[in-house]
């Protein structure tokens, strides 16, 4: 009996998709723990298995339901099996049908419920499975049980500040599983800062599924401004703030002008744009006014010398012609992104485009992504390039051993690191000689680049960079970084 009980307070939870998707997965292991139970990284130990699932696009969707039939399929006697996330929100009860055996199916508006969801399966009486799929996105951020809406790894931290969306992409099926867009109140992530800033958080990654849309329906103007001068003030610690997913058209003059005089605030925005011709964004109900990108990346590049712009593209769009992807390779030889993101288009049920005709074949799909992908290469090694002979402040996450051509390790140990240029998993890495400590900011000087990587050696004296401190006269810092 007592190994049982000591089974029944543990949980297994598998997290998949994107870091919007991990931070909640942190927010129910908190909840979960909160109600004294204990996370384990082996399902066999676990009473509680649960899966945060992924229904963005049709691959995360298959991986997500493969996940949960493999726990079905491989659990004990007593083990129940959940569905949680963005694949249960969106497929609700239907999703038994994919995966028979559920025992319950939570969504994402109510993912501090977990532990409620969990009592009512320990005391059902009957095998059915139990849902917990609340359409109201209006609670969203109103109840979160006091749990930190972050997820930590390393020194780095996503911040979740706002859930849902109300733009109307045509592609996009976010707002039927989000709801609409929910900011979370100021003080709240301002307070979730300073915690982080105490835990020795390094770098603050501010995510939603549109940031520049944060504070709107709390009756913000210029919300994301706000927000990023209140966080700076109330956590200068924090050396280095990142934005993610910019939405087209609300990057503002004031949020231009804190980024460009808040040293914190990394001289990096990522603002995904889908495509550069102005027939296909119309088509996926997108801002349409390229030139508005034109003036304003140029603008930003003017207020912000060194500004690293990060933007992904959608290929193979229903009704892309060949003149409207010449439209986008042009556009992207104009602007010359320093990070692109690139997609074949998936069609996704429910969604407007679903619906639209003239659908691209998997070919040209194909051979239009390897030229944007062939494109993009050139112009990222031509940028990394550019950096050779500087010095650039590198926060480092660990640590490898070179390889020779023949792939087997040569002892050397490289340190991997990333600066401001690069966001966690997808941006490169700046690889440096020798042994640097994990966790912190040092002085590398650039030797050499590669498509998405740079190579650098630590200069002899380097010192670990601390925030507010001015460098030497050559030497880029985190307040002379611009």
């Amino acid at each position: 009996m007592a190994a049982a009980k000591q089974r029944d307070d543990k949980y297994f939870l598998l997290s998949l998709g994107c870091s919007k998707n991990t931070v909640d997965s942190e927010s129910i292991a908190q909840v979960l723990n909160q109600n004294g139970m204990r996370g384990v990284s082996v399902p066999q130990e676990a009473e509680v298995l649960i899966v945060n699932t992924c229904g963005f696009i049709d691959a995360a969707k298959q991986e997500s339901i493969n996940a949960l039939r493999e726990l079905v399929e491989g659990r004990k006697k007593n083990q129940m099996v959940i569905a949680a996330g963005c694949l249960s929100q969106r497929y609700g009860s239907t999703l038994v049908q994919e995966v028979p055996g559920l025992d319950g199916v939570i969504g994402t508006r109510r993912w501090m419920d977990i532990f409620d969801l969990v009592t009512r399966l320990r005391q059902r009486k009957h095998p059915e499975p139990l849902y917990h799929l609340p359409t109201d996105a209006a609670v969203v951020g109103l109840d979160e049980r006091g749990v930190l809406r972050a997820s930590v790894q390393g020194v780095s931290a996503y911040l979740k500040i706002a859930d849902g969306c109300r733009r109307p992409c045509a592609f996009c099926a976010i707002p039927k599983i989000k709801g609409t867009a929910v900011s979370r109140p100021l003080e709240s992530i301002v307070a979730e800062a300073v915690r982080l800033q105490a835990a020795g958080v390094k770098e603050l990654i501010l995510i939603a599924q549109d940031s520049t849309d944060y504070g709107y329906d709390l009756g913000l103007k210029d919300g994301l401004a706000h927000l990023l001068t209140a966080i700076t003030a109330a956590a200068p610690a924090i050396p280095w703030i990142r934005i993610m997913y910019a939405y087209p058209g609300y990057v503002t003059e004031p949020l231009m002008e804190v980024m460009a005089t808040t040293p914190q605030v990394l001289p990096y925005l990522d603002m995904p744009l889908q495509h550069g011709h102005r027939e296909t964004l119309k088509r996926m109900k997108r801002p349409a006014k390229v030139e508005w990108v034109y003036e304003t990346v140029g603008k930003l590049r003017a207020m912000i010398p060194g500004l690293a712009v990060r933007t992904t593209f959608i290929v193979g769009y229903p009704g892309e012609t060949d003149e409207e992807f010449d439209g986008l390779m042009q556009f992207v030889r104009d602007l010359e992104f320093d990070r692109v993101g690139a997609f074949k288009y998936s069609y996704e049920i429910g969604t407007p485009s679903a619906t639209l005709p003239q659908h691209v074949d998997d070919a040209v799909k194909q051979a239009r992504w390897e030229r944007l992908m062939e494109l993009q290469q050139g112009i990222s090694l031509k940028k990394n390039q550019a950096f050779i002979g500087q010095t650039l402040p590198v926060l480092v996450e660990g640590h490898s051993r070179s390889e020779d051509k023949q792939g087997r390790k040569t002892g050397a140990i490289i340190s991997l690191g990333r600066s401001y240029r690069d966001a966690p998993e997808i941006d490169g890495y700046v690889l440096v000689e020798g042994e640097l400590p994990p966790g912190e900011i040092v002085p590398v000087r650039v030797t050499g680049a590669t498509t998405y990587d740079l190579i650098a050696t630590v200069e002899t004296g380097a010192v670990v960079i601390q925030p507010g401190v001015k460098y030497g006269e050559g030497m880029i810092g985190l307040n002379d970084v611009r």
